[in-house]
């Protein structure tokens, strides 16, 4: 793809009033071709290129490329002295580095207008000079001018980054300000915000191509800079042009994907802007009701862009008839319609895949306990232990807090809180807990049964009574017979449950307590019909 090309298409959502045609138009120019395999690959000297090989009936281009990159790289490194020939080996111009065989120029190196020796020879004279000018590069006089000069462009780019910086704050500034209509008083009117932050905007951007310009010098100076540099750039090429996906007989690289989303957001741009003149300059002299414009509007704008979508990707080399590209957007069509259902159906998928829950696990969803009986595409019932079935909805399961009591491991702990009168002996009160847990088949034995002292009640000292149980759907009836021999156990021993209690004192002032006359005459009155 072609760099001009690129500009181009990087310009095309900007051009909201293009004719559709010309849309057409640039995709058929832009239409990628089948990929085919890399027939030539790079001989490099410090990361310049100096030609193109290309393959030949033993090795692959980018093998021969390697091979002859790797020998002159080891010459340069060595420094001893360049001598590059071109003698006749087996009938064939073959080019030696110092008496050593470097390669064998074939008729599918030769350039249009070349021989096979002639293009031997051009080659020979690269390779000379450049060998020449890699090793003067590594000699200690041209690093330290290198150096140098190097330190002289920063210094340069920091006396420039400053400059930008002043000529952006004070010239330029005033220069808008005096183009901008003057304030009541007559000073200067102050610079709107937008225009301030394009200001800014364009500071950033100027200082940017200042430093990358002199990153760009600098790397080139130095052998190894310039190598990691022509090493980056090659990557980075090849992973915008390098084919990611293949469809059918084509084959499509990140820079085509790029240019496809491009010209779909033109279309959409496109539409919109048809649309919008429709409804101004057409639909408005009607006399349609709003409505009815908005209807035909939007009916007319997402026609066209369904359209032209399937218009271009068929031009784009798309297979439409085998891609599910279509079968996608009526799901997510049917999943914005369908939304809940959507999103129990995802959840579901996700409850089974993820196992969050399983069948047989013993849950608490909000004020329902119960046993997981089955796990629907919608919905997943539950089992009380009032034997009532509850269906829940998926979705409920990811987005509210669900107690599991069976998810990995099904041991759990129980609490049962007991309190008992001030005046027991509270080391009597747990030893009677632990009896009390002790020998139930519910309970565990290891981890063991153990007693906390919780804290000090309104009426009553508090305890908690902790124990581990495999079986947590059982913990109703588990509670219920521990509390059974508790109960038992405490009245055995004759300590007090107890209930609270509130006493109630009166106060008065002054004693007797006095009485108004009215409420002493109705007080004697209804002694006296309660004595007759």
């Amino acid at each position: 793809m072609s760099q001009a090309r690129s500009r181009q298409l990087s310009r095309f959502p900007l051009l909201q009033t293009i004719a559709f045609p010309l849309i057409l138009v640039l995709v058929l120019w832009l239409t990628p071709a089948s990929a085919k395999g890399a027939s030539t690959s790079a001989v490099v000297v410090d990361g310049a290129v100096l030609f193109q090989v290309g393959a030949t009936d033993e090795l692959t281009a980018s093998n021969r490329a390697t091979v002859i990159n790797s020998t002159l790289e080891d010459l340069v490194r060595s420094r001893q002295s360049v001598d590059v020939k071109v003698v006749e080996r087996n009938q064939a111009p073959t080019i030696v580095l110092n008496d050593r065989y470097l390669l064998t120029v074939t008729q599918r190196d030769v350039l249009p207008g070349n021989t096979v020796t002639q293009q031997a020879g051009e080659w020979a004279r690269e390779l000379q000079e450049a060998v020449q000018e890699a090793q003067y590069y590594r000699s200690s006089n041209y690093l330290k001018n290198a150096v140098l000069l190097g330190a002289a462009m920063v210094a340069i780019a920091l006396a420039l980054h400053w400059g930008l910086g002043w000529l952006w704050r004070h010239p330029l500034h005033r220069a808008i300000q005096r183009l901008l209509p003057r304030a009541p008083s007559g000073e200067l009117s102050d610079i709107p915000r937008l225009v301030n932050t394009l200001l800014k905007a364009g500071l950033a951007i100027a200082r940017g191509i200042v430093w990358i310009g002199v990153l760009f010098y600098v790397s080139r100076l130095f052998p190894m800079t310039r190598y990691w540099s022509y090493e980056i750039g090659r990557i980075l090429i090849s992973s915008f042009t390098s084919p990611i996906l293949t469809l059918g007989n084509s084959q499509y690289s990140i820079t085509n994907l790029i240019i496809l989303v491009g010209m779909l957001l033109g279309l959409i741009i496109f539409s919109k802007t048809s649309t919008d003149f429709l409804r101004s300059r057409v639909l408005e002299r009607t006399g349609v009701n709003r409505g009815a414009q908005e209807a035909v509007a939007i009916v007319l704008r997402y026609s066209l862009i369904f359209i032209g979508s399937l218009v271009l990707l068929q031009i784009w080399g798309l297979d439409i008839s085998s891609l599910a590209i279509l079968a996608s957007a009526l799901s997510v069509g049917i999943g914005f319609g369908l939304q809940d259902i959507a999103k129990n159906f995802g959840s579901g998928l996700v409850l089974v895949f993820e196992r969050p829950i399983q069948v047989g696990d013993f849950v608490e969803v909000g004020d329902f306990q119960g046993t997981v009986e089955r796990i629907g595409a919608r919905s997943t019932l539950i089992r009380t232990l009032d034997q009532v079935s509850i269906i829940v909805p998926n979705s409920r399961f990811l987005e509210r807090e669900v107690i599991n009591w069976s998810h990995d491991n099904p041991i759990s702990r129980i609490h049962i809180p007991v309190g008992v009168a001030y005046s027991s002996d509270v080391e009597v009160v747990r030893s009677l807990l632990l009896e009390a847990a002790s020998h139930h088949h519910w309970v565990l034995s290891t981890p063991p049964p153990q007693v906390f002292f919780t804290g000090f009640g309104d009426s009553s000292l508090d305890f908690e009574l902790l124990v581990w149980t495999a079986e947590p759907s059982k913990q109703v009836p588990l509670k219920s017979d521990l509390y059974f021999r508790i109960e038992a156990l405490l009245r055995q021993h004759q300590i007090e449950v107890p209930f609270p209690q509130r006493d109630l004192y009166i106060r008065a002032d002054r004693l007797p307590i006095e009485f108004s006359p009215q409420l002493e005459q109705a007080l004697h009155q209804f002694i006296r019909k309660q004595e007759e």
